[in-house]
């Protein structure tokens, strides 16, 4: 107890002395712990008389309280330090420039898609859908064509082995007409739909693929007719196409799913060797149309006489080789990136009909 001072002097000098938190709590567990100087003070103060033990008890406290105080001031002075060493040593310098991540790509096709939905969607159309594997009536039969009918025969079309349990034969469907039958046997009329998905037929060439991709459209109701029907394709053609005033005509046709039927063309022009969109003295063939044949109605249990409508289709692949540039319809499917980096879309170009398409 004789050296009470110089035991706090050197506790002292040994707080200001530590280099880093982990000497500093070394010094606390030296003066503080369990085992420590002054701790081992404390506890000789049972064998001092009465007035002994206070007033020691009193000097040991107070040595002990400065020297918790110290330790917490230089504990705070060296946090400090190593936090503000943190922060030279990893800091990060933002005037470099930033570092381009490879970024994905939208396909043209999936761009295509979107924009005929923005488009028909703003129509008032919905979106249905059906199975790639159809029945030969889904397929064909519901839809007026007869069994001698080419895309009926095998080198136009892909028939599976199995067949139903009541005998039809299951195929790749060759359009999405399936899902405009379904839909007529589901609901009501009115229906206004488009039917866009994969299709499949025996055909591979720069305008042609084994399997592709169409967007069909049905309305059906009381009081639609033709004028209908080339307003509203009118107006797609010019939306998608970009041109307020694009020249679309129509061509009298046959589908036996439709009648009458016409085939769409729009104006083009080849002069020169370039191929244009827009005014010119050329056509160029682009979907095919048509009023829905009162067979096809009744074959889907609507009433004819009550109800009428139009249908329409189109090759999504096509609408997206004409927009942009695009000469094989083979590369859509070859996986190539040098391609998707020079025809894709960014992530975030959504198309839409506020936000706008895509030119």
């Amino acid at each position: 107890m004789d050296n009470l001072d110089q035991l706090r002097s050197d506790l002292l000098t040994s707080v200001e002395e530590a280099t880093d938190l982990k000497a500093l709590d070394e010094v606390r567990v030296s003066a503080l712990g369990k085992k420590g100087a002054i701790s081992g003070l404390m506890k000789g103060l049972g064998g001092m008389d009465p007035e002994q033990r206070k007033a020691t008890g009193q000097a040991l406290n107070l040595v002990k309280n400065e020297i918790a105080e110290a330790i917490e001031r230089r504990k705070e002075t060296l946090a400090d330090a190593e936090l503000d060493a943190r922060l030279a040593e990893e800091r990060i310098d933002v005037s470099l420039p930033v570092r381009e991540e490879p970024q994905g790509s939208i396909h043209p096709l999936s761009q295509t898609i979107d924009e005929v939905v923005a488009i028909f969607g703003e129509m008032g159309f919905t979106v249905a859908e059906g199975p790639d594997i159809e029945v030969d009536w889904y397929n064909f039969g519901a839809l007026n064509i007869p069994p001698e009918h080419p895309a009926r025969q095998e080198h136009d079309t892909f028939y599976l082995p199995n067949e139903t349990e009541d005998g039809q034969r299951t195929v790749l469907r060759t359009h999405t007409s399936p899902v405009q039958i379904r839909t007529m046997l589901k609901q009501k009329p009115p229906i206004r739909v488009i039917c866009p998905g994969r299709t499949y037929r025996c055909d591979y060439d720069a305008t042609h693929s084994p399997m592709f991709n169409q967007v069909e459209g049905l309305v059906i109701d009381e009081k639609t007719h033709m004028g209908h029907l080339k307003g509203c394709l009118i107006d797609f053609c010019r939306a998608y196409f970009g041109t307020d005033d694009l020249p679309v005509r129509f061509r009298p046709s046959y589908f036996p799913f439709t009648e009458p039927s016409a085939e769409v063309d729009i104006g083009c022009t080849r002069e020169g060797g370039e191929f244009k969109i827009g005014h010119g003295d050329d056509w160029l063939e682009i979907l095919g149309s048509g009023m829905v044949n009162p067979a096809v109605l009744e074959n889907c249990g609507i009433d004819s006489t009550k109800y009428q409508g139009f249908a329409f289709g189109v090759g999504l692949e096509r609408l997206a080789m004409l927009k942009y540039g695009i000469p094989d319809l083979r590369t859509f499917y070859e996986s190539d990136l040098r391609w998707l980096k020079h025809y894709g879309f960014a992530a975030l170009d959504v198309p839409s009909m506020t936000g706008g398409l895509s030119r």
